[in-house]
Order: C-alpha cells, then structure tokens, then sequence
C-alpha cells in the first residue's frame, strides 16, 4: 500500500460536524436534510490544509452517538441517505483525497435486528449465537460494552459474526472507501481481526485497517490481528502531558518505545480525536501548543488531525451525558466563518505538513535524544541518509546546541557554526 506513506487524514465526527441531533432525538428520518453535503463543502479546505485524506466517524444507522449500530449497510438518517455518502466518496476521490469509514464491531445497539430476533426466537436460534446471552433469569441479560448495557457485545467466535463483517466491510470498500477505522479493537479478540481480514484482502489487498488499542503490547496486537496499525495512544498521552507538565523526559522515552514499535509496523499518530479533551484546552500555556503540532508532523507515524484542532478549538471532555459534545462541535456552513484566532494554528499545520510532504521519509523515521532536559528537547530523526533535526524549548531562556544542518525548515532559531539557538518558548525544525 504504497498511498499509506503520504497519508494524512482530516478526521471528522460527522453527527457533530453536521449538526446532527445526538440527544433527544426520536429515530424519525431526516434524510431530507442531506447533512452529508455540508462535508464536501469542506474537502477544498482538508487540502489546503494539507490533509490526502479524509477519516469520517461513523455514518451508519445508529440509536444516538453513532457507535450503538443498528444498520451498518445504510447511512444515518439524520445524516442523509446512501446517495449522499456515495456523492462524497466520489468528490473525496476527484480531488485525490482518501477516505476512512469507522466501523463498530465490538457491540453493537439493542435495536440492532439479530439482536431483536436472538431475544424472540430464544437461546436455540441462530441469531442467539450472535451474541453472549444469559437465559437463567426471568428475562434474558447480555454481555455488554464497559458496563454501558445499552451496548451488546457481539460473540466474536462466532462464524456468522465474522462472515457478517467480512460482508460489510467489503461492501462499503467496493462502494469506493480506502481504509477502516476499527472501534475498540482493544475489546475485540485479535483472532477475530485475522479471521475476517485476510478475506476482505482477497478482493481489495490495497485496503488499510486501522485499529483503535489504548494500552497494551501494540506490536503484539498488530502481529496476531493481522490489522495493518494500531492508535498510539502512548505517544499522544506523552505529547500533552510532557507539555503540560514541563517534563521532556517523558516525551523522550515514549519517542524511544515508539522506534521500537515502528520495526514493526507504522502507528497512526495524533494529538486529539472524538474521545479526548483538545489539545488546546490541555496545554494550558498557549506558547506550547505549537510544540505539540512539532512532534506529531515531525515523528514516524501516519499523522491525524481532529478537526478543530487546525483552528486551536477548546473542549473539555465530562462524564455526563451529552459530555463528549464540546469535542463533537458543529462547524459553520463555510471556513469564512471560523473565528479568526484560529488561523495562524492553521497556517502552522500547513508549514508542517509541508515540510512532511517534502520529507516522505518521515513517515517511518526513526528519532534519537540528543539533549535533554525537564524543559528543553533536542532530537534528531532519521531514515537510511535522511535526517533533520528537532529543537523545543519551554524555558524562560533561549537554548543553544549543536547542531547538523545548515537551513531552518521551520519556526524561529538561528544557526551559526554548527549551533542553533532556539528562543524561549520556542522551537525550530532544522535540515
């Protein structure tokens, strides 16, 4: 998958991007609306940004937020309709732009149809063996995902299960999607993943799955899932809380465990999603934020951007309902409409990314320390002859090392004789 090397997605919720009803909402249709429009406005700002491809949450028909599935074959209706997807798959693809689906195979809804049809036909159907179900009370009670019952957790031995997502998945990348999100694959035992996906790969072997792990052996997991990356989730905790904290070193050994997992396979890298607080909001000290956008674009990795985080959006996450709203918000009809404090972190996005695409070695680059301290970072990355160099400072006082390289790729320093020398709060990307 030689397209795999130059991505860069655009990740985007679309329920909350489009303004879809999440809460309250009654189930009636509103495909009348064709919200999935208001998103190929926005394809001619992901590459300007930079972004090859666009990585969508999920579409499907849902109860509320999108990951309690109950058709995965038909889009949501407070989305629009099947047509609408397919006009966006189609203009994603004109202007050379990639697209991701997120699919939800861990659980599914309690609406979900096997599900309605296991709890009336009884333990003996076959829809039963869809699911783990526990006749021995008055009423039958279901596995279910995190203690969230409303989820029903699907039996993943089972050989109608595995067939069901060799199914869908197939079905939608021969309707034109490049790649797979996979929810909670963490949950999911990774002989599931190497059942299912070596035979979507019979028909469509330049297909990309990527899997979303939170902890764990990430090597492992990709090895015996057969998934082609894993989330990194450790370098993204490493990354804002380093930042926050003022203590670099725990920048530095999450950049040195993730050379180890780059021997392996390529891990999507990022500094926000759907599920975390923004990276705006996290690092309280607004100099730093740009620090962050540094590591991400200068790393190893398969970068993704969370929309929002182009434009230094804020939101905290809460453990309530409706919580994930201030990081699931509604974009304007149109980037005019943005607020203009956002667009010198977008323009930042753009010198980094540019600095990527004229680097492509980058995406599997690996990075040595080579000073270090609580808050100054100087780092070297490097492929075959390849390399630049990374310098971040978060002190009060400039900082001066020496250096390889003779040109400033990007930020503010100034070299002289083999040093460099990086403003306070500043930092510079030097080739």
């Amino acid at each position: 998958m030689e397209w795999t090397k130059h991505a860069i997605w655009w990740h985007l919720y679309p329920l909350g991007f489009t303004g879809a009803p999440v809460h309250g909402w009654d189930g009636e249709s509103q495909s009348d609306l064709h919200r999935l429009n208001r998103i190929e406005k926005w394809l001619d700002y992901a590459l300007e940004l930079g972004a090859s491809g666009i990585a969508l949450g999920p579409i499907f028909e849902s109860e509320k937020h999108g990951y309690d599935t109950v058709d995965y074959y038909h889009v949501d209706g407070r989305l629009g309709t099947d047509e609408d997807i397919d006009s966006l798959i189609a203009a994603a693809h004109s202007r050379g732009l990639k697209v991701m689906f997120d699919g939800v195979f861990n659980h599914v809804a309690q609406s979900f149809p096997k599900f309605r049809e296991a709890l009336a036909e009884g333990p003996d159907s076959e829809a039963a063996g869809w699911f783990h179900l526990d006749w021995s009370g008055d009423e039958p009670t279901h596995r279910n995902f995190e203690g969230h019952d409303e989820l029903v957790a699907l039996n993943h031995e089972s050989p109608h299960v595995q067939q069901y997502v060799v199914d869908v998945l197939s079905h939608w990348l021969e309707r034109g999607v490049d790649a797979w999100r996979l929810d909670a694959a963490y949950a999911v035992p990774p002989r599931f993943w190497a059942a299912v996906l070596p035979k979507v790969r019979e028909k469509h072997s330049d297909a990309y799955f990527l899997g979303e792990v939170i902890h764990g052996d990430y090597d492992r997991i990709v090895s015996a899932s057969t998934l082609d990356s894993v989330t990194q989730y450790e370098l993204w905790k490493a990354i804002w809380s380093g930042l926050s904290e003022l203590n670099f070193f725990e920048l530095s050994h999450a950049l040195e465990r993730h050379n180890g997992w780059l021997d392996a396979f390529v891990p999507a890298t990022f500094v926000g999603n759907h599920d975390v607080n923004r990276i705006a909001s996290v690092i309280e000290d607004e100099r730093h934020l740009l620090h962050a956008l540094v590591v991400l674009f200068t790393v190893g990795g398969m970068p993704m951007i969370y929309y929002g985080d182009e434009q230094a959006f804020r939101g905290i996450k809460e453990d309530r309902v409706g919580g994930d709203d201030e990081v699931r918000p509604e974009y304007p009809e149109t980037s005019e409409d943005l607020a203009p404090y956002g667009w010198p972190v977008f323009r930042i996005h753009q010198e980094l990314i540019g600095v990527r695409r004229r680097n492509p070695w980058l995406y599997s680059a690996r990075t040595e320390t080579l000073e270090l301290t609580n808050t100054a970072l100087l780092y070297r990355v490097y492929a075959d002859d390849n390399s630049m160099t990374v310098a971040l400072n978060l002190g009060d006082d400039a900082i001066d090392y020496p250096v390889q390289g003779d040109d400033v790729l990007a930020g503010e320093a100034h070299l002289n004789g083999g040093r460099v020398s990086v403003p306070e709060h500043g930092w510079a990307v030097i080739g």
